[in-house]
């Protein structure tokens, strides 16, 4: 049995826009790893559980394929994942009466990722700032255990460098203390921070704390990061003669 089949039942409130733990998460999702149209949206993750969890906040079409693609730190790596795109919209997304709009119709009016030019207003939601980060985590961000230094990584990377900017803000904002890096370029042309390495155990853990209680997670994501911090443990707890020199 997998780890949401015990099932969370997914909350979802009436207006998609509305300041609520469920939107917080998908929104997030749509910023990070979503493409938006006047009539369309596509959110693309790797977890199929976190799919559905989408699906069940927004509506639309799932499909899964498997692709190959380079790693965004550095081009010279490939990597092959599965990978589940939901798409919300196409008919009714056009109608006269912006009540029969639909989850598209609405966004529109509140200036939410629809033009990709990094207008980002999530001022709704606002008290639930930890599941929008972790719907941008999921959605472009990275979880490591780093083998070097025996730490856990959490980064976050896009071709958006706005929008990278308004996570480093949430961060800063969140109630554990997290430093995070400066903005770099990636070899591919986009842009990348990282959570301070010795901070990132205690982020980590806030941002996926009680996450069972309302279903909106990945479970595969959580997995990562709870295998980074055993490994980081394990580490911690070897002699320093067994360590690498």
């Amino acid at each position: 049995m997998s780890e949401t089949e015990a099932k969370t039942e997914i909350e979802v409130p009436s207006d998609p826009l509305a300041g609520h733990p469920a939107t917080a998460y998908f929104w997030g999702h749509v910023a990070g790893s979503g493409t938006v149209s006047d009539d369309r949206i596509e959110v693309v993750t790797n977890d199929e559980e976190s799919a559905q969890v989408l699906a069940a906040v927004a509506g639309g079409d799932l499909e899964h394929e498997t692709t190959t693609r380079d790693y965004a730190h550095d081009t010279s790596i490939t990597r092959t994942e599965d990978e589940y795109t939901l798409s919300v919209g196409g008919e009714g997304s056009e109608r006269d009466d912006p009540a029969d709009a639909g989850l598209l119709g609405r966004s529109g009016a509140l200036g939410l990722p629809v033009d990709g030019r990094g207008n980002y207003r999530f001022g709704a939601f606002a008290s639930h700032d930890r599941e929008l980060l972790r719907g941008l985590l999921e959605g472009c961000g990275t979880i490591c255990f780093k083998s070097s230094s025996g730490t856990v990584g959490i980064s976050f990377v896009h071709d958006d460098r706005e929008l990278l900017e308004l996570a480093r803000e949430l961060i800063a904002a969140c109630p554990v203390e997290a430093p995070v890096d400066d903005l770099s370029e990636t070899s591919s042309g986009g842009y990348w921070f990282g959570v301070d390495d010795a901070a990132a155990p205690d982020f980590g853990t806030w941002l996926y704390e009680d996450c069972e209680e309302t279903g909106l997670f990945a479970p595969s994501r959580r997995r990562k990061l709870e295998r980074s911090l055993e490994q980081a443990d394990a580490y911690d707890d070897e002699e320093p003669t067994d360590r690498p020199r």
